[in-house]
């Protein structure tokens, strides 16, 4: 009699194992990602925010052809995927691009990357520690990226003064936004928990509210319907169709001149989109809207005043963000501190208040009554004798 024999499967081999997606470009790759994928790209200096989207599709591995830290400055997505517990590995250099097929199943181990049992391409492993000593050495050649930004700036108010100063070129929108609160959204690091913290806000106060780019399918995703989408034409961080037929106007950022080609896009899909010419991004385009049709006051959902975010995730438009604030000023305030200054709760000693008011108030009223007169008439003197009484059991007491 024979027994049917079962083979042990082979030992797996170590490191990490996955599905390489494979593009130069990250906006690209990123709707392309499933859980257990490994990424592999080309994207120099990545920033948080890029980092985040990267973690929400589920990768256990980010292979980048270049370097994630450059040293011009201390960006924040290397940071954030090793917090995840991402497996990072730089500087595999631009040939992997053509030994790695997309789809390819691919392990990486000790910063060396294969497919199957062929070696791939070596590669830098990014460990916290590294990552920790990479930013402490892009952070000591700020200054150089200081000055550049001064010459941005200059330049960027030279282009844009008639917006900044006037609003000039803000287009009209459908939305009443003059003397009402507004919320401005981006999909950004923490909007999550800062759309929960400013729910009690938008629930009381009914703000008008902004999505810029995906940040109107955030706020879609927490309940909400933006009224106003501020987009970039021709950018591929677009919300979904259906959320740009939901809301009442969709500007489009396009450049000076354009044609109307910029927008046709949009026109397909049934949307009449207004069109905003400027060199802001659409984060600050979004605000100088709200400011130039005179909101009352202004929230920023996953909008960060850090310097090292500033520098992180808006080098190129560093000085259209900064001469915004200043622009803004006391008008914009960050979601994350409007809970500790509004929670929209009411209190037991509220309702207590209240209370108390109320009954006085109906007492007063009908103390002036006739009815009101005789009640008072006759509780005074039982009041009198109880006073009375009182006074005496106390003076017997006292010795």
């Amino acid at each position: 009699m024979k027994f049917a024999v079962r083979s042990r499967p082979a030992p797996s081999l170590p490191g990490v194992h996955g599905t390489a997606r494979v593009h130069r470009r990250t906006a690209s790759l990123l709707g392309r990602l499933h859980e257990g994928d490994i990424a592999v790209l080309d994207h120099t200096d990545m920033d948080r925010d890029t980092a985040q989207s990267l973690v929400d599709a589920g990768v256990v591995a980010v292979v980048n052809a270049g370097p994630m830290i450059s040293g011009r400055y201390p960006n924040l997505g290397p940071e954030r995927l090793v917090e995840a517990g991402v497996l990072v590995v730089d500087d595999a250099g631009a040939g992997i691009f053509e030994r790695l097929k997309d789809g390819t199943q691919v392990r990486i181990d000790g910063g060396v990357v294969y497919a199957g049992d062929t070696l791939v391409s070596p590669a830098r492993e990014l460990t916290p520690d590294v990552v920790r000593s990479e930013m402490d050495k892009a952070r000591s050649g700020l200054a150089a990226q200081l000055e550049s930004f001064t010459h941005n700036t200059t330049e960027f108010l030279r282009r844009e003064q008639d917006l900044l100063l006037h609003g000039h070129g803000v287009p009209k929108t459908a939305t009443e936004i003059a003397g009402r609160p507004v919320v401005v959204a981006v999909r950004s690091h923490g909007w999550e928990e800062e759309l929960r913290g400013v729910k009690p806000f938008v629930r009381e106060q009914r703000p008008v509210l902004i999505g810029v780019d995906r940040g109107a399918d955030a706020l879609a995703s927490a309940g909400h319907r933006p009224d106003v989408v501020v987009v970039t034409g021709g950018s591929d961080d677009l919300p979904s169709a259906a959320v740009l037929r939901k809301a009442r106007d969709v500007v489009v950022l396009v450049e000076r001149g354009a044609l109307r080609s910029a927008t046709e896009q949009f026109e397909r899909m049934g949307i009449r989109p207004l069109r905003f010419e400027t060199t802001a991004t659409t984060e600050d385009a979004a605000l100088l809207l709200a400011s130039a049709r005179e909101a009352s006051l202004i929230v920023g959902v996953g909008m960060h005043a850090t310097l090292d975010e500033f520098l992180d995730r808006r080098r190129s438009g560093l000085a259209s963000t900064f001469l915004t604030r200043l622009k803004l000023g006391p008008d914009l305030v960050d979601a994350a501190a409007l809970p500790r200054l509004y929670d929209g709760a009411v209190r037991p000693r509220h309702l207590l208040g209240a209370v108390v008011a109320g009954v006085l108030t109906v007492a007063a009223a009908i103390s002036v009554t006739p009815v009101g007169q005789q009640w008072v008439d006759d509780v005074t003197p039982a009041v009198s004798r109880t006073t009375s009484d009182l006074i005496d059991n106390a003076r017997g007491i006292l010795p």
